[in-house]
This record gives C-alpha cells, sequence and structure tokens, in this order.
C-alpha cells in the first residue's frame, strides 16, 4: 500500500501536461510531504490494528528497518517492471528508491 501511495501522487505529477517542467522539484516537495503523511497513517492504522502480533518488531529501529528494505525490495522489483512495460514511469520507482536511500 504505501508504494502505491508512492505512485499515486507521481503518476498524477508525471500525467498532468498542464504541470511547467521547472515547477515539478517544488511539486515534488509537497507529493513526498504527503506521500510520509498518508503513509505514516497506514502504518499507525496497521500496527493499532495488528497488535501485538508476533511478526511486527516490538523495537521501532527494528520495525523501521524491516519496512524500509521491505519497501527498497518493492521499489527495485518495480523499477524492473517498469523498464520491461512502461519504460516512460521508470522516473517513479527511481524517485523511490532516491527517496528511500535518503531517508533517516
Amino acid at each position: 500500500m504505501i508504494r502505491s501511495f508512492h505512485y499515486a501522487a507521481h503518476t498524477a505529477l508525471l500525467k498532468h501536461a498542464s504541470v511547467r517542467p521547472e515547477d515539478i522539484p517544488a511539486l515534488e516537495r509537497w507529493l513526498n510531504h504527503w506521500y510520509r503523511y498518508v503513509g505514516g497513517v497506514f502504518v499507525r492504522s496497521y500496527l493499532d490494528t495488528t497488535g501485538n502480533a508476533l511478526f511486527i518488531p516490538k523495537d521501532k529501529e527494528e520495525f523501521s528497518i524491516m519496512l524500509r528494505a521491505y519497501l527498497l525490495e518493492r521499489a527495485v522489483y518495480e523499477l524492473g517492471h517498469e523498464l520491461n512495460n512502461r519504460p516512460e514511469w521508470v522516473i517513479i520507482p527511481l524517485r523511490g528508491i532516491k527517496y528511500l536511500m535518503e531517508a533517516n
């Protein structure tokens, strides 16, 4: 789901021909804020729903590492998929990979 939020935001940006290329960096910052917020709400709701399930690490740092590793794995998979099927969309998983690598 979290990667889907990233795709939704960036697909909207790519599909609007009225967006000027010089505005994309500023819009991307807002997209990233939206993505972090919506993704955070989703993760909090997921953790509230799963409660004390054994498959969820109790340590916040461990959970963060696990989540980021999964998101990175998924974005790399998406990169291969887009290269094979929609090369014009390669920028979306690339931006996701870049974001994950830069995130603290």
